[in-house]
């Protein structure tokens, strides 16, 4: 049976983040040979919703369906400053006495908030919001810094673009790596973005007629993870001077390259945990990094868990 997921719209929404969520979890993926997510998108009343521009908004899904669902997500609200409805905080506290998996975009973790399902949990919202989610809520452990907060059976994430990394992190919590990472090819993103919010904060995006020879060694990188790579090799990939290339790579891809590397042999060795059962001293060796012990501090620092304790939640049919 396939998982359900259902989505809130408002009055007064974007597309925008109802969009991600419709992106992710209610289209089909011809490449994806499993059962996809069903998905709901669900108002608080009959009456169609009015959203920004102009369009309005139809669906046969109420509250009772938004509760019903395996995964709640709520997208944001319309104004942080104004109390979430009565009707809004039952549904969410019967979808999570339900056993649901609640989540939040943006300003929805102050609907979460308001229900009570983010008392004595970490979770985070968009970075102009984090102050005032604390104030309010006092009993939430706010982390402005994340892009998202995976607290097991409630997840919160950021500004309205970090709800597409945690779309895929779900995906990648259901189906594996191998999955988000094919979705994440279809939709143009990276499967997992490095750093938190604190990088975009007053940071101005910078159009840069040189990004395409970066993205250029990138693909390169990554057709030779297992070969030694140095900031020369990728420069000269790229046919820039090393002190060139280190200035750009860091204006396209916010991080250094070496940093870069690193998240790429991470995230390259995931399909190897959850598909096979080569040893993790062997996986080390297949990704690029030199040692084992090397691959399991990086590991930890970017998935916060052991390469092991990560095979075992997610490998098929591990024993």
């Amino acid at each position: 049976m396939a998982p359900t997921v259902s989505v809130l719209a408002y009055d007064g929404m974007t597309a925008f983040e109802t969009g991600i969520v419709t992106e992710v979890f209610g289209l089909t993926w011809p490449d994806v040979d499993i059962e996809w997510y069903e998905l709901a998108i669900c108002t608080e009343r009959a009456e169609p919703v009015r959203m920004i521009g102009g369009a309005t908004l139809s669906t046969p899904h109420g509250l009772e369906v938004l509760a019903a669902a395996d995964t709640v997500i709520v997208p944001s609200v319309k104004n942080i400053d104004v109390q979430v409805s009565p009707e809004l905080v039952a549904a969410l506290r019967l979808a999570h006495r339900r056993g649901a998996r609640l989540v939040s975009i943006c300003s929805g973790a102050f609907a979460l908030a308001a229900a009570g399902l983010l008392d004595g949990r970490p979770a985070t919202t968009h970075w102009l919001y984090s102050d005032q989610l604390a104030r309010r809520f006092p009993a939430v452990r706010v982390q402005p810094a994340p892009l998202y907060v995976d607290d097991g059976d409630v997840l919160t994430s950021a500004g309205c673009a970090a709800g597409l990394d945690l779309a895929l992190h779900i995906v990648r919590r259901d189906f594996g790596a191998a999955v988000a990472n094919a979705i994440a090819r279809r939709l143009v993103v990276q499967p997992h973005r490095e750093g938190g919010q604190a990088q975009f904060i007053e940071t101005p995006v910078a159009a840069d007629p040189d990004d395409d020879r970066v993205a250029r060694s990138m693909a390169w990188a990554r057709e030779h993870l297992t070969e030694p790579i140095t900031v020369d090799l990728l420069a000269r990939a790229a046919h820039m001077s090393p002190r060139t290339y280190l200035r750009h790579f860091n204006k396209c891809a916010g991080t250094s390259p070496i940093r870069w590397l690193i998240i790429q042999r991470v995230q390259a060795s995931l399909e190897l945990l959850e598909t096979t059962t080569m040893p993790v001293e062997r996986i080390a060796t297949a990704v690029g990094f030199d040692t084992p012990v090397t691959f399991r501090h990086h590991f930890q620092a970017t998935m916060h868990t052991s390469p092991s304790m990560y095979r075992r939640t997610f490998r098929s049919g591990a024993d």
